[in-house]
């Protein structure tokens, strides 16, 4: 791993926890949407999140770094077993921990039916189907989303203070 790979990992889930927050707003915003563009009321939208796919582990990183391979591992750290620095970006973003966004969904929860035969969309019975969405649900995952974007910043900002920290003290 390159000494910027912890800034490729948070802000890849700053991204994530970005979409998270802008699925939540969609939701909030369409609480009361009873007829979307096929017919049906709004469906709730959750995202998934999935880890990145690491081409190997904490030991295999650790024994590359100090400059004696393991055995099965060489071609995985091209960069380390080259004898090359490891500021010098080589860790692509697949090879990265962190996570992605991995799907949007739809929640499979009817809707909520409520009596209001005046509305222009009640059935024959007088009742509209509404998005099931609570709006505390939803303020409570917004509130995990900021949280962990401003954390993931906060991380970010950081590595930042320990690189330049770093080059200070390689000039003097």
């Amino acid at each position: 791993m390159n000494m910027f790979a912890m800034m490729e990992t948070s802000g890849g889930a700053m991204q994530a926890e970005r979409m998270r927050a802008e699925v939540v707003a969609a939701n909030m915003a369409n609480a009361e949407t009873t007829r979307t563009a096929d017919g049906a009321p709004y469906h709730r939208q959750h995202v998934v999140f999935a880890a990145n796919q690491q081409t190997s582990g904490f030991l295999d990183s650790l024994a590359g770094a100090a400059g004696n391979p393991l055995s099965g591992t060489a071609g995985v750290f091209p960069n380390v077993s080259s004898g090359s620095s490891m500021m010098n970006g080589g860790a692509s973003s697949g090879n990265v921990p962190g996570v992605h966004i991995a799907a949007v969904i739809a929640d499979p929860a009817p809707p909520l039916k409520r009596y209001d035969p005046g509305h222009p969309d009640a059935g024959p019975d007088g009742y509209v189907s509404y998005p099931d969405i609570n709006p505390l649900t939803e303020m409570v995952d917004l509130m995990g989303a900021t949280r962990a974007y401003g954390l993931n910043g906060s991380a970010v900002q950081a590595e930042k203070g320990m690189i330049t920290s770093a080059l200070e003290i390689a000039k003097g």
